[in-house]
């Protein structure tokens, strides 16, 4: 019976470790596109900016002229 008991407790904790292992996969692979997007963000934030300071000074094409 006392080897019973410790193979259950045994095969539970073995469980929780691989239920545990994935959740922190799967939460890692979030936080890759979190910052994947984030610098995404980033790099299109850069890029508005560039055309806003280029299309409040002097001639500038149509195409990059900020319009309201």
């Amino acid at each position: 019976m006392n080897r019973v008991v410790s193979l259950v407790a045994l095969v539970l904790a073995l469980g929780l470790i691989i239920f545990l292992y994935l959740r922190l996969r799967t939460a890692e692979e979030a936080l890759t596109q979190a910052n994947r997007r984030f610098a995404d963000c980033e790099q299109v934030n850069f890029q508005l900016q560039n055309q806003l300071v280029a299309a409040t000074r002097g001639v500038v094409p149509d195409s990059l002229k900020v319009r309201d």
